[in-house]
């Protein structure tokens, strides 16, 4: 994802047809398959100053796909007559500082409620022991590196808001993402993949309320099926992306085609 800030300076006198003109071309943004998002903020102290956020699934998304589109012109067509007071207009990353804050109740995390960077290295270590044995799973492991297992720990427990540690240290998404091209994954290999782990984290003790287990396997089904999809040969899926945040029930937007997150069978 990239975020696009865009700063005006609206004299006062015209600050109502501004914003009406936004309501209107904000219909082109809710139809661009590439626009996540947006905002449109008054400035408190300087009512003057306006900011519009909005958020794109890429760069590209927004340079080619949106400006390249029929609605970018309707688009433009409301907004043109503001561009001569815009003060700022660039993209930005989000980096992994964000979360609610004191005034709102905070659920723990799934990897705190999971008992933490530990809880992943047991049910890694478990799970990649019954995987070299499986006559199913052990061929797409055959050349695994000794430090597998916890590098997919530190993978599961950034997804389930911990540390930030497999971005920091194993390259994130790229990384990951590049261990799953070309594999081919069967169907029946993600399947089992699934089972294991899920025998391995009842194995190992990790926490079996409903709430977290929902939450546990809605990633498993959401990744594992990524996975598969990114493995076949000429697939094409989103070269950059930050490493998915999962919450209790909660799934990253999905979009047609283009897996907006990496896959989990690692």
């Amino acid at each position: 994802m990239i975020v696009e800030y865009i700063r005006y300076q609206i004299p006062q006198s015209r600050s109502d047809e501004f914003e009406a003109a936004y309501s209107r071309a904000s219909e082109s943004l809710r139809e661009s398959p590439n626009c996540l998002g947006f905002e449109l903020a008054r400035c408190h102290e300087n009512s003057d100053h306006y900011v519009l956020r909005i958020d794109w699934d890429s760069l590209d998304g927004h340079l080619k796909g949106f400006r390249g589109s029929d609605v970018f012109r309707a688009f433009l067509a409301e907004v043109g007559p503001y561009v001569e007071h815009i003060e700022e207009m660039r993209h930005y990353t989000p980096t992994a500082v964000g979360g609610p804050g004191g005034g709102q109740p905070r659920p723990p995390s799934l990897h705190d409620w999971a008992g933490g960077a530990e809880a992943f290295e047991r049910l890694f270590t478990r799970f990649y022991e019954t995987v070299l044995d499986d006559d199913l799973l052990a061929p797409l492991f055959a050349r695994m590196d000794a430090g597998h297992p916890h590098h997919v720990a530190l993978w599961l427990g950034e997804v389930f808001g911990g540390p930030a540690l497999y971005t920091a240290h194993r390259g994130g998404y790229e990384n990951m993402l590049a261990h799953h091209l070309d594999r081919a994954i069967t169907e029946q290999q993600r399947r089992r993949w699934v089972s294991l782990l899920v025998d391995a984290a009842d194995e190992v003790g990790l926490p079996d309320d409903p709430e977290f287990r929902a939450a546990f396997m809605g990633y498993l089904e959401w990744g594992t099926r990524i996975a598969v999809q990114n493995s076949q040969p000429g697939a094409t899926p989103m070269p950059h992306a930050p490493v998915p945040r999962w919450g209790w029930g909660v799934a990253p937007p999905w979009q047609q085609n283009q897996p907006a997150e990496p896959p989990a069978i690692v």
